[in-house]
């Protein structure tokens, strides 16, 4: 089996991170960050910094399933997620309250991608291309999600070799954004979200993200690079770092390679 080290970059400096979207896994994610960056502060690491995309306002239908309360309802989410953090721990981590944009960001180290369509994850995968990002996909359904955590090509340290495939070299049909079309509209109410997703499965896929992070920075290598889970079955599987694997779920970075040239 094959092994991801961390970039030297991560290790000399504040990561730079990006997380799209702060909604039923992106709010989970930002606090779950928060936790991160104390923790790596205590190990003598320099922390991350964080910066927020969502164009939302927090809604009735959000508190129960989101990191959100009854204050905050009507407000921005990253405004709202970001300011709490930033009172708490003395950060300065950044809200934009807005649509992301592929071109508006230069320094990111990783992007976190915390959306439920194929628009926005086209838009995250486009910036990330530009900026030679790392990209982490965080999706999920009713009951069961998926955490894949990827290099974009041509990006990254050498001896990271062989490239990580991200989400979109395993799922190609989750940036068509033609697909988009019939997806479920907004949930009004907290009864109305509880029907269409799982109460924890938001957070449960934070959790295998941020674990994921935590494994990279606390040993400085992982042997896998995504995670696969079903609450109602009990059932996870990992992602391991392995060229057969990836070519039985239809990945071939030679392939691509040639494709590409």
């Amino acid at each position: 089996m094959e092994k991801f080290t961390i970039p030297n970059r991560w290790l000399t400096a504040p990561v730079a991170i990006t997380v799209v979207g702060a909604g039923g896994t992106g709010s989970q994610m930002v606090k779950g960050l928060a936790k991160l960056h104390l923790a790596l502060l205590s190990l003598g690491h320099p922390g991350i910094k964080v910066t927020l995309w969502d164009d939302d306002r927090v809604s009735p239908a959000n508190l129960g399933r989101q990191e959100f309360y009854a204050p905050d309802v009507g407000h921005p989410k990253s405004t709202v997620l970001i300011h709490r953090v930033n009172m708490t721990l003395g950060t300065q981590w950044r809200a934009i309250a807005a649509r992301f944009q592929s071109t508006a960001f230069s320094s990111e180290h990783l992007i976190i991608g915390c959306v439920d369509t194929r628009a926005s994850r086209k838009a995250i995968l486009d910036g990330a291309s530009r900026r030679g990002c790392f990209w982490m996909d965080l999706g999920n359904r009713a009951d069961d999600g998926q955490v894949v955590f990827g290099q974009i090509p041509g990006f990254g340290d050498k001896k990271t070799m062989p490239r990580l495939p991200h989400a979109a070299d395993l799922f190609p049909e989750i940036v068509d954004d033609t697909l988009d079309a019939g997806d479920n509209e907004p949930s009004c109410s907290l009864a109305d979200a509880l029907e269409k997703q799982s109460l924890f499965v938001n957070s449960m896929a934070a959790t295998w993200g941020l674990n994921l992070l935590w494994q990279l920075f606390r040993h400085g290598e992982i042997t896998q690079h995504g995670y696969f889970f079903n609450l109602k079955t009990g059932r996870s599987n990992p992602l391991p770092i392995n060229p057969q694997v990836w070519k039985a779920m239809g990945f071939s970075p030679r392939a691509r390679r040639k494709k590409a040239a």
